[in-house]
């Protein structure tokens, strides 16, 4: 479908068709205030802005147009309104390995345990990364980065990651000590199909929560005082990619098959990171909703007034973001556009059909978007516009899946993930 038709088509959402049925209406809430639509039937119309014409009215017509200048331009839209301008890469990092290729889950991997600081002289702020390569593995393996809520031993399940610290809801570092697992990855899975597992902790990075960047790395940073400051998206972000930078010198990985992923706001997180880091290979948002994969101009769930609201979350972004809370319509960038900026590299959605919250819909509305700059590129988008029903995927150079569920992931997600990395990387 030619991109104009499609926005077209996107664009006449009052209208009920048989898609809609894959997302049941639910009743409206109200969020911090602010009233919460859950009736597809009640969106309203909009249109998405072009990603195909720059911002000099020219058509965007071949690969060498999109990476000389069109792609450079939508990231700067996005540092400018939504995310905030990150700091250039350091010239080095400097990193300590307290463990490398102790066996583990059976001896079906090996584990490494390193630290990683942000800092040339001092010791905070820092990052704990646990990986593990598969046993029998003959050369640099591919793998999964995954960066978690809770600190590595709890996400991996294994005792002999050390436990570290994480940041309770009284804003205070505390140690993991017995807490429950949660947020958990089976690392077997992977190191059984051939790939390597990475995780790490948000928290270390920099904590979530109003006023966090005094204690993580925004804090090595002069702070700017304007509109396109980075926010805590940009900064966890700016984390991954220095993870990216110690596999580099990694013999053991191979870092041009590198994927990442994470759920919720750090589904969000690894959308920007792979945005702005193109070494990543793959990028796996899961769940991501409003201000990652799904379309802020349709007024369903969670929408930018949401997110912004003085209460809970403006810290993770640019300040100039929080104007368009009123005016969605007169902000230059959306969702299509972010996951745009992934193309020619595998991008895989993963949601829910209830998680309503997070616009499944919309997330995949702007999939389908997306989906002319892939083609441009010589790859296959989405090619529907047909939303799939709960379990069924669409597994191409974009690839969507909606599990039968909620906000999160079931064990499905992680067989699918397995799927699509296996398609690109093996």
């Amino acid at each position: 479908m030619p991109f104009k038709n499609l926005v077209l088509a996107i664009a006449a959402v009052a209208v009920i068709t048989p898609v809609f049925a894959q997302i049941a209406d639910f009743p409206a809430d109200t969020v911090a205030g602010i009233p919460a639509n859950y009736t597809e039937a009640l969106v309203g119309s909009y249109s998405l802005p072009e990603i195909l014409v720059d911002r000099q009215g020219k058509p965007v017509t071949s690969a060498a147009a999109w990476f000389d200048h069109r792609r450079a331009e939508i990231v700067s839209l996005f540092e400018e309104y939504q995310f905030g301008k990150s700091p250039a890469a350091p010239a080095h990092i400097r990193y300590e390995v307290h463990e490398s290729g102790a066996p583990e889950f059976d001896d079906l991997g090996k584990r490494t345990q390193l630290t990683l600081f942000f800092a040339e002289a001092a010791d905070e702020p820092k990052m704990d990364v646990v990986f593990y390569v598969p046993a029998g593995a003959e050369g640099p393996v591919p793998l999964l980065l995954y960066i978690g809520f809770t600190p590595n031993s709890l996400v991996t399940g294994d005792p002999g990651v050390k436990k570290g610290y994480y940041w309770n809801r009284e804003h205070e570092k505390v140690p993991v000590g017995d807490r429950k697992r949660f947020d958990k990855l089976e690392v077997p899975a992977f190191l059984a199909r051939g790939f390597g597992v990475a995780t790490v902790y948000y928290g270390d990075i920099e904590p979530d929560f109003q006023g966090g960047a005094r204690h993580g790395i925004r804090n090595l940073f002069p702070a700017t005082g304007k509109p396109d400051e980075w926010g805590s998206f940009a900064a966890w972000s700016y984390g991954l990619s220095r993870i990216l930078d110690y596999f580099e010198e990694e013999p053991a990985v191979d870092a041009g098959r590198v994927a990442i992923a994470g759920i919720s706001r750090l589904g969000k997180t690894v959308l920007w990171a792979g945005a702005l880091d193109t070494r990543f290979a793959m990028v796996i948002p899961m769940c991501s909703g409003e201000s990652g994969a799904a379309l802020s101009r349709r007024n369903y769930g969670e929408t930018i007034a949401h997110i912004t609201e003085k209460t809970r979350f403006p810290y993770w972004f640019a300040p100039k973001y929080q104007e368009y809370g009123s005016d969605v319509s007169a902000l230059p960038v959306d969702a299509h556009m972010l996951l745009s900026l992934i193309a020619p590299r595998p991008l895989l959605l993963t949601t829910g059909n209830t998680d309503k919250w997070s616009d499944p819909y919309g997330e995949f509305l702007a999939a389908v978007a997306a989906g002319p700059v892939y083609q441009m590129l010589g790859k296959e988008g989405l090619d529907t516009d047909k939303m799939p029903p709960a379990g069924e995927a669409i597994l191409k150079d974009i690839g969507y899946f909606m599990h039968d569920g909620g906000h999160g992931t079931v064990p499905q997600d992680w067989e699918i993930v397995l799927d699509f990395m296996a398609q690109h990387f093996l």
